[in-house]
């Protein structure tokens, strides 16, 4: 039986989609296993991807990690060179307006539209309804006059916002700083006006039956990611410094973000 890799979630460009294909090929070469490395880009679903009996090594957010019936097999979770607590696995949610528009704080853009991405992602929605649940509850009211979505990916949040066809959306970090490192030019058309919360970061994962034949030597082939000459051109490409083994209890974070804001009455970001 072969295996798949695909890096979906953070294939947020041509060149990032073309770093994570030179990943896994030496990934593939370091750790001995054969990956076929999978296409699925949007609009294929990723609950698709993921129930794959194949899948060997593809990113995950953990708040559908954690509410899924069914635990994929933890691989291994990026560290981002920018990461917001350095050395960790931890990432944040970025709230983006357009540059040209006036608004300056999250305040700002109460009263007007916000975009999200899917009800299950983390950083496009768990995180963004954490942020403002303060908000929310000093308000007790509605923040925004519309909640627009589901967007799906962060490239189509940016659309959106430069669209004018939302005033404020929310972004994962770690994917804005690679299509920033990719695409500079979009500096200068978004403004960052928030930054939630630091949370553990979308992770790789494998099927629940896969091997760990498998497993093990693609674990053990990722921990040596941040020192390996072959990957130098590859963590600056990545924007990435390593790779670490997941803290599971940590993702916990998600479930208990979700039911704040369910106990709250805030069960969805508008």
């Amino acid at each position: 039986m072969g295996f798949v890799a695909n890096a979906r979630m953070y294939s947020v460009n041509q060149p990032a989609a073309a770093a994570w294909k030179e990943l896994f090929g030496w990934l593939a070469q370091a750790s001995g296993v054969d990956l076929d490395i999978l296409d699925h880009a949007f609009p294929l679903p990723l609950a698709d991807l993921w129930s794959r009996e194949d899948l060997a090594c593809a990113f995950m957010c953990g708040f559908p990690f954690m509410l899924g019936p069914q635990r994929l097999r933890p691989v291994a979770a990026p560290i981002p060179a920018r990461a917001p607590i350095a050395g960790r696995p931890v990432y944040a949610t970025c709230l983006v307006v357009r540059a040209q528009s006036d608004f300056h704080a999250i305040e700002d853009t109460f009263g007007g539209r916000l975009g999200y991405t899917v009800p299950d992602s983390h950083s496009g929605y768990n995180a963004l309804r954490h942020h403002l649940l303060p908000y929310f509850r000093r308000r007790g009211a509605k923040l925004y006059r519309e909640s627009i979505g589901p967007l799906t990916t962060p490239r189509r949040v940016i659309d959106a916002v430069l669209a004018g066809d939302i005033d404020v959306g929310p972004l994962d970090g770690y994917a804005l700083d690679l299509m920033l490192h990719h695409q500079p030019e979009l500096g200068s058309q978004i403004r960052v006006v928030a930054v939630t919360d630091p949370a553990p970061i979308p992770f790789l994962v494998a099927s629940p039956g896969c091997p760990d034949e498998i497993v093990a030597p693609l674990r053990a082939a990722l921990a040596t990611f941040a020192t390996a000459p072959a990957c130098a051109k590859l963590r600056d490409q990545l924007c990435l410094d390593a790779f670490a083994p997941p803290a599971l209890d940590d993702y916990g974070l998600t479930l208990r973000w979700d039911a704040e804001a369910r106990a709250a009455g805030y069960p969805q970001p508008a």
